[in-house]
C-alpha cells in the first residue's frame, strides 16, 4: 500500500512539473483538414473573396476554434460545420485578436455578421449550418454583407 501511494505520489509530482505527457484533448483537436470557400454577391454572382480555411467540424474543433491561434493571414480563416442548422452562439474565448464572425445557412446564404473584440464576454448569435471566421474588418473590406453567398468546396 505505502509503495502504491509513492508511485501515485510521483506521477502526479511528474504530471504537475510537465515532466509527464498527458494529453487532455483528443489528438484531432489540432489536426485540420483544408479547403478553400469563395463568396459571392448574392445578386450578381461576382466573386468577392477566396478565404482558406481550417475545417472545424467535430465537437472538439469546435470548441477549440481560433483560441490556439495567434493571428489569421489576410485570406485566412477557420470554417466551422454543424451537423444541422439552427441557433448557434460563439465566443471569444481565450482570443488574442478580434474577427468578423459570419453565420451562413445551409444554402450558403449569409444570414449574420458580427465584428467581434478580442476577449469579449459576448455571445455573437446567428442561425446557420456554418460559421466563418475571418480577420477583423474583412468582410467590410471586400464588401460582403447578408445575403450574399459562401460557396464551400468540400
Amino acid at each position: 500500500m505505502n509503495r502504491r501511494l509513492t508511485v501515485i505520489g510521483l506521477l502526479l509530482v511528474a504530471a504537475a512539473l510537465g515532466l509527464l505527457a498527458v494529453d487532455l484533448w483528443p489528438a484531432e483537436a489540432g489536426e485540420y483538414d483544408r479547403t478553400t470557400v469563395e463568396i459571392e454577391d448574392g445578386d450578381t454572382g461576382e466573386r468577392l473573396a477566396t478565404v482558406e480555411v481550417r475545417i472545424a467540424d467535430t465537437q472538439t474543433k469546435r470548441y477549440t476554434g481560433l483560441s490556439e491561434t495567434e493571428s489569421l493571414d489576410p485570406d485566412e480563416g477557420m470554417l466551422f460545420i454543424h451537423d444541422e442548422p439552427g441557433s448557434y452562439a460563439y465566443v471569444m474565448r481565450n482570443m488574442s485578436f478580434p474577427i468578423d464572425i459570419v453565420f451562413i445557412n445551409a444554402d450558403g446564404t449569409i444570414s449574420t455578421i458580427h465584428s467581434a473584440e478580442a476577449d469579449s464576454d459576448a455571445r455573437y448569435e446567428g442561425q446557420g449550418q456554418y460559421v466563418l471566421e475571418v480577420r477583423y474588418g474583412y468582410m467590410a473590406d471586400h464588401g460582403i454583407e447578408t445575403g450574399d453567398r459562401v460557396i464551400i468546396d468540400r
